[in-house]
């Protein structure tokens, strides 16, 4: 069999794998890229990211004509299914998979379509569905293979009704009521986009309160949000077993509680795509989840294998994968690798309303004893959420008491992963161009959510006098 050589080796077409083969042929390296689907663009194109905030903007749509009373007065009511609403997330695939392909064709990196799998160090054969195969070799790999949802050996995911987060965005009716189990981001988001249908939601965590990761007022006003909602949030809990009924799903619980609902959601964690990759052949082994330990500058335990992604566990976000990988790419090169690319990536969560934040917690910055003051600005005080009606909300910026130093933004409401990028472009500025001053010197327009940082930053600076 030929034995095609390239520089590099993407495994992935997702935003890890893009980054890291167009980073890498744009410094004139041969490149090829594997994927083992028919299309480019990896879960998070055709079973995670785009087709949940299509669904989830598809629903924003119909509840907000439903709430407007413009509409309302004309007697105007939208009733859509879940299939119904799923229909505009299919174009969105659609052109998103077309822009995706052209970049590799354009940049002439060959797809091979098919499953990966090592046969040493330096050489992989791609087979597809129909067993033809292709021999590939390369100097340096980029595993980016990204992840799946976890599924428990106990629970019966053929069953009509029990669902994991990629397999419920093909339900074929609208249930009344549901209950996930995990409220991690993937449970969060669900959790706000099914109640926001109307429906009965419980969402069960295994923690003691929802995303720990996350500034403590910020997960407070979520749970808050949440409640006021009608979802009902159930702390401290384990499964004990997952009942799949002809009418619906009994959750029961180590606590004893049982819960029935018309469907059920497992969203507790995911697993690295890694299995039938024959890593053993390049000496590599996944931890018990499938995912792949790399150092800082995501080399695997063989330093000419990298993983970027997914695959390699938290933060678990699109938009870090894809920097991960130019960055890996470039660290492969020998080039010159901008630290910062990898460093302080905002969070983005899809709940409703959004949750954004960039820098440090209240809880990090009091544990390392930084002297903070915080500022705030409620959207229910701004003109331009009055107006568009999304009140609910808020922007706190943590700042140096002494320096004015900008460390921590965070902001819950409309349009939250949008704004923070402004306070992002202030915080990753060097000295002294990364303070509070920015923000309260210059003009915002007249109105826009933008305005909160000014708000924010004078509520803020007050505080110190």
């Amino acid at each position: 069999m030929e034995t095609q050589h390239y520089d590099v080796i993407v495994i992935g077409t997702g935003p890890g794998g893009e980054g890291a083969a167009m980073q890498a042929v744009k410094h004139a390296k041969s490149v090829a890229a594997v994927e083992r689907q028919l299309k480019v663009g990896g879960s998070c194109t055709h079973t995670a990211t785009i087709p949940s905030k299509a669904l989830r903007f598809a629903i924003f749509q119909m509840t907000e004509a439903n709430r407007n009373p413009l509409f309302r007065d004309a007697g105007v009511s939208l009733n859509l299914t879940i299939p119904e609403l799923r229909k505009s997330a299919r174009s969105v695939i659609e052109k998103q998979v077309d822009m995706r392909r052209t970049f590799y064709e354009r940049n002439k990196v060959p797809l091979f379509h098919g499953n990966g799998r090592f046969v040493d160090a330096h050489t992989m054969d791609v087979v597809d569905d129909d067993e033809t195969r292709h021999r590939l070799s390369a100097d340096f790999f980029v595993l980016a293979v990204g992840a799946r949802p976890y599924r428990p050996a106990n629970v019966d995911f053929k069953h009509p009704r029990i669902f994991d987060s990629e397999t419920i965005l093909d339900l074929s009716f609208t249930p009344r009521s549901i209950t996930i189990y995990g409220a991690g981001i993937i449970g969060c988001e669900y959790a706000s986009m099914f109640r926001n249908l109307e429906m009965k939601v419980n969402l069960v965590n295994t923690r003691e309160k929802l995303l720990e990761f996350l500034d403590d007022e910020i997960t407070d006003a979520l749970a808050y949000h949440l409640r006021e909602r009608g979802v009902i949030v159930r702390h401290r809990e384990e499964f004990e077993k997952v009942e799949g009924q002809e009418d619906g799903v009994v959750l029961h619980l180590k606590s004893g509680k049982q819960l029935k609902t018309d469907v059920f959601l497992w969203a507790n964690g995911r697993t690295g795509n890694t299995d039938g990759m024959a890593l053993d052949k390049v000496n590599l082994v996944p931890d018990s989840r499938g995912n792949l330990k790399v150092n800082e500058n995501f080399q695997t335990d063989v330093p000419h294998v990298y993983a970027v992604g997914d695959v390699i566990g938290y933060p678990s976000l699109a938009s870090a994968a894809y920097v991960q990988g130019r960055f890996a790419a470039s660290h492969l090169m020998g080039s010159p690798c901008d630290r910062m690319m990898i460093q302080d990536i905002p969070t983005g969560i899809y709940t409703s309303p959004e949750i954004s934040s960039v820098g440090k917690t209240e809880s990090e910055l009091t544990q390392a004893k930084i002297p903070y003051e915080v500022g705030h600005s409620l959207f229910r005080s701004l003109a331009r959420a009055q107006i568009t009606g999304q009140t609910t909300g808020m922007l706190k910026i943590l700042f140096h008491r002494e320096t004015l130093e900008i460390l921590g933004v965070h902001c819950f409401g409309a349009n939250a992963s949008e704004i923070i990028h402004i306070g992002q472009a202030i915080f990753s500025q060097p000295p002294p161009n990364n303070t509070l001053m920015y923000f309260i010197n210059i003009t915002f327009n007249y109105p826009t959510m933008a305005e909160a940082y000014r708000v924010a930053a004078l509520n803020g600076y007050n505080r110190l006098f």
